[in-house]
């Protein structure tokens, strides 16, 4: 009889190894590897002979669809990321950092799923029932009918599950403390989390339940254990926010059935959760209109437009190598715009220390920043205010160039409607609404840009003078 095989695996990025190491090749990480059985857990099968397989019906890519039925909160924010409702069948994986509101997020969708007669189940792993009872009393959500279980074993899990009446919404809170009697690592291991979550996902697909499972985040800013689990799910949300700043961003990273670019905002208070509708007007509430060096940002989250201010601070250096300090936004991007204002503009900022912040710890990905980044830093080394009235948007390239981006009607739509009168944007943009009262100013490059910067800091110098 032929000596069974095993097999050994990092436990905390899930690499494979032939032999046992104390150094994993993959992550670099000491004492993690683990032999395991490569005939138990995900991959493995019985012990006896396979069956054989039965053809299965082949179909055309022309047909009827039905739109994936879906279940709606009633909380718009929550609805707008997922793609306007909860998939019946599907899984959504929660990441976030400890503390940042997660359970918070759930408890209060799983309680207004319940006023709206939906049969939901929460299982906590990390809390016991006294404890979520506590955080329901405070959210309001006592008086639901929203089902509770303290347990982490996988298999309990599933049989209370498949008892009574299929439920609409199973919320497991959270992944790392699932463990599983069929595989022989502890919980929170690579083994664990993915026999877990593959159960989770297969009871999902069988009853066309919605599955919600809560996820942490390393401190490299990842759902803590393998990447493979945010391949297994049909979503993957991630709940940001700034312990400083009393809002949190709901904010789609994956979604088979809908938009990967929503976000939804909330803000933190002592109840719970409070939907924003208006973004733009949190993010602009404590905004200085005439300090140097603030330029708002007319941006996209998917289909939602925020308006955001940029803060830079361009100061003398006493040190022999300048400081790059950004929060908020791509430090690669930023070293890319200084170097074009040196190269293209004569803008030197090799002697000084460039500070970046978006202010009310909002998270800027999209490209589209790069002119709102180039006005503020300009700004800030001139010395004068920008326009308080006029908004940026525009993307630069390597050769100084100034490139349109996609969806300027809603950038210009939602800036007019906060009250500002101008923008400054691309000259080739399209999609300009045809009727409206806001100055444009259409710039063609970055010296473009400087040059007006420049021109109104010394005519604004001229008039301090003459007075």
């Amino acid at each position: 009889m032929a000596k069974p095989k095993t097999q050994f695996v990092c436990q905390n990025c899930g690499t494979v190894h032939s032999r046992w190491a104390g150094k994993c090749d993959g992550c670099g990480e000491w004492n993690t590897i683990v032999e395991e059985d490569p005939m138990g857990g995900i991959g493995g099968g019985p012990s006896r002979a396979p069956k054989k397989g039965r053809p299965v019906a082949l179909t055309t890519l022309s047909g009827e669809t039905e739109e994936a039925p879906r279940i709606h909160s009633g909380i718009s924010e929550l609805d707008r990321v997922t793609g306007s409702g909860f998939v019946r069948g599907s899984a959504v994986l929660v990441g976030g950092d400890p503390g940042i509101g997660k359970s918070t997020l759930l408890m209060q969708a799983a309680a207004a799923l319940s006023r709206r007669g939906h049969r939901v189940i929460y299982v906590s792993g990390e809390e016991a029932v006294a404890q979520v009872r506590l955080r329901a009393q405070r959210l309001g959500a006592a008086d639901t009918e929203v089902l509770l279980a303290a347990e982490t074993n996988v298999e309990d899990i599933l049989a209370t599950l498949a008892e009574g009446k299929r439920p609409d919404l199973v919320i497991i809170d959270s992944i790392q403390t699932l463990w599983s009697d069929t595989a022989d690592s502890a919980p929170g291991t690579v083994t664990q989390v993915r026999t877990g979550v593959q159960a989770m996902i297969r009871f999902a697909k069988q009853t066309g339940a919605a599955m919600v499972l809560v996820g942490h985040v390393t401190k490299e800013g990842q759902i803590a254990g393998p990447r493979v689990v945010e391949h297994m799910v049909d979503a993957v949300l991630y709940f940001e926010g700034d312990r400083g700043h009393h809002y949190r961003i709901l904010r789609t990273v994956k979604n088979r059935f809908g938009p990967t670019d929503e976000i939804g905002v909330f803000e933190m208070s002592d109840i719970g959760l409070r939907e924003v509708t208006n973004p733009s007007e949190l993010f602009l509430g404590e905004r200085n209109a005439k300090s140097p060096g603030a330029a708002v940002f007319a941006g996209m989250e998917g289909t939602r437009p925020v308006l955001v201010e940029v803060q830079a601070l361009v100061a003398p250096t006493s040190l022999g190598t300048p400081r790059r300090a950004v929060v908020g936004w791509d430090s690669s991007r930023l070293a890319m715009i200084l170097a074009v204002l040196e190269a293209h503009c004569g803008v030197r900022l090799g002697q000084h220390d460039v500070y970046l912040n978006v202010a009310g710890g909002y998270r800027i990905t999209e490209p589209a920043a790069d002119i709102a980044v180039a006005s503020a830093l300009v700004s800030s080394l001139a010395g004068t205010a920008l326009p308080s009235d006029c908004v940026y948007f525009g993307e630069i390239s390597l050769s100084g160039a100034v490139r349109p981006v996609s969806q300027t009607a809603q950038r210009l739509k939602e800036a007019e409607k906060l009250g500002f009168a101008g923008a400054l944007l691309p000259a080739s943009s399209a999609e300009l609404p045809k009727s409206s009262a806001s100055r444009w100013t259409e710039i063609e490059d970055l010296p473009d840009l400087v040059s007006r910067i420049a021109g109104s800091a010394a005519r604004l110098a001229k008039t301090q003078e003459d007075d």
